[in-house]
């Protein structure tokens, strides 16, 4: 019997029943074994997810209010998009939420990140898929900022607790950017952010959100430095009144 149908509220972490079903249904990945194991799923998985975003986002009040939305609106669907991949399992290995900056939500931007597989728990924070104009608003921030930022990234704790994406760089300067500049390492690239991972273990634990809040309360200063070339960009130009500003 799951914690569910005893009326149970759930805890903001796993129980090892869910890394079971994680487990498993890497091996069965299809709708036969998981439709009668649904009520499992969210038993074990989804309402736990649920809880733990919650308590994030509790948190986030203090530290990152513009991210604060629903449970419901951060956690990701375990149904895989399969119409453009010839990969066709129907479902996701691991279960994930994701947090976007108020505004943003139908875009990328910069947020807060974490999903927790049989395996593994990866906690990640940054600007991992922006869209091309987003792209362009931070490389030209970086033109300027680019000291400041490395030193967000270079905090004794924030290199401690995290690696930096790895920025899928470009080969060569983006058009239009000059080819020698100090910032030319983070302007070739296509991403910015930190990441860590811990043992799946980790989300079975009573302090795992506590563990998440630590974590995105360290990288916020570099979410908050990515999302403000991309909100500038967005802002609504002043008007023009008679050729003057």
């Amino acid at each position: 019997m799951t914690r569910a149908t005893k009326s149970v509220p759930p805890a903001a972490h796993l129980h090892s029943e869910g890394l079971a079903f994680l487990r498993a249904l890497a091996r069965h990945n299809d709708r036969e074994w998981f439709t009668p194991r649904k009520a499992v799923f969210e038993a074990e998985l989804k309402e736990p997810m649920l809880a733990i975003i919650r308590k994030v986002t509790g948190a986030m009040e203090s530290f990152a209010p513009s991210f604060v939305r629903p449970a419901e609106k951060c956690l990701f669907r375990i149904y895989r998009d399969t119409r453009f991949s010839a990969d066709k399992k129907p479902y996701k290995t691991h279960v994930a939420a994701w947090w976007s900056h108020q505004g943003l939500e139908k875009t990328s931007g910069a947020g807060y990140y974490f999903h927790i597989d049989a395996k593994e728990v990866v906690i990640a924070a940054g600007a991992y898929m922006p869209e091309k104009d987003q792209l362009a608003a931070i490389r030209h921030w970086l033109l300027d900022h680019h000291a400041e930022f490395r030193k967000l990234l270079q905090k004794p704790a924030v290199r401690k607790t995290f690696t930096e994406f790895d920025g899928n760089a470009l080969t060569r300067p983006p058009k239009g950017f000059p080819k020698e500049h100090p910032a030319l390492d983070l302007i070739r690239c296509r991403q910015w952010g930190l990441s860590t991972t811990l043992s799946a273990s980790a989300a079975l634990d009573p302090g795992f959100a506590a563990e998440l809040i630590r974590h995105f309360r360290l990288a916020a200063p570099v979410v908050d430095a990515l999302n403000t070339p991309i909100a500038a960009a967005l802002a609504p130009r002043k008007k023009v009144l008679f050729g003057l500003d």
